[in-house]
């Protein structure tokens, strides 16, 4: 591959959770086990992981919804820490850190969890330096994902247009928020909570690529470089 270019008028930004931490399949084992203890009988999974990259609480809200059931809120902030407990322990996705460190542009996390989680799993794992203090977090912003205000925020703080960033996105919630700020996304279906469905609905978000191995992406990257500067 030949060396990207840099250019500082643009940047590359990245979802957290499922795509830099492999941490949504871990996030999805979880709440299944908790409602299905809440709620023996019934069949959960294909509920939950749909909803997969909103915030945990709207996550529970969408099941209980979905299956005519009902969560207190004590149950929701108990599952939301067991969540929490077991996601800041997730690995990275695989390939992720050597791909970043081929691609030398601005490079911003923006992610649908609070900023000490992402904080934590990122000094955890070392990916933190490749995004120094350019984390922006659902509980900084008005709205979450599907929203698209933290990709808006990253852009405003980083000093770049919307239409020049590329965002590598896994979620239905993320995708949707990214195209609404305007930016390029691509999708990444390469994490442990991956399934055949999810390229079907990602392109239909607005995901113009979606790929499944981290090791593509810096020739990805490249690609579109070329086509945005062309």
């Amino acid at each position: 591959m030949t060396d990207i270019r840099t250019d500082a008028n643009l940047a590359l930004i990245c979802d957290c959770d499922g795509v830099l931490i492999d941490s949504e399949a871990v996030a999805a084992t979880v709440i299944v086990q908790q409602l299905e203890a809440r709620w023996p009988g019934l069949d959960i999974a294909p509920v939950v992981m749909p909803l997969l990259g909103l915030r945990t609480e709207r996550v529970l809200q969408g099941a209980a919804s979905a299956l005519g059931m009902a969560l207190t809120a004590d149950d929701i902030d108990a599952i939301r820490v067991s969540v929490g407990a077991s996601a800041v322990k997730a690995p990275m996705v695989e390939g992720i850190d050597a791909a970043l460190a081929q691609i030398p542009l601005t490079k911003a996390c923006a992610s649908n969890s609070d900023r000490g989680y992402v904080e934590a799993v990122l000094e955890r794992t070392g990916l933190v330096k490749h995004f120094g203090s350019r984390l922006f977090c659902a509980d900084t912003v008005e709205a979450p994902k599907p929203a698209p205000d933290v990709y808006l925020a990253a852009a405003r703080a980083i000093g770049v247009d919307p239409q020049a960033c590329l965002v590598i996105e896994d979620s239905v919630a993320g995708v949707t928020a990214a195209t609404a700020a305007g930016m390029t996304v691509y999708g990444f279906i390469g994490g442990g909570h991956a399934s055949d469905e999810q390229v079907g609905t990602l392109r239909r978000l607005g995901a113009q690529h979606i790929f499944d191995d981290m090791k593509l992406l810096p020739e990805l990257v490249e690609r579109w470089l070329h086509r945005v500067t062309a």
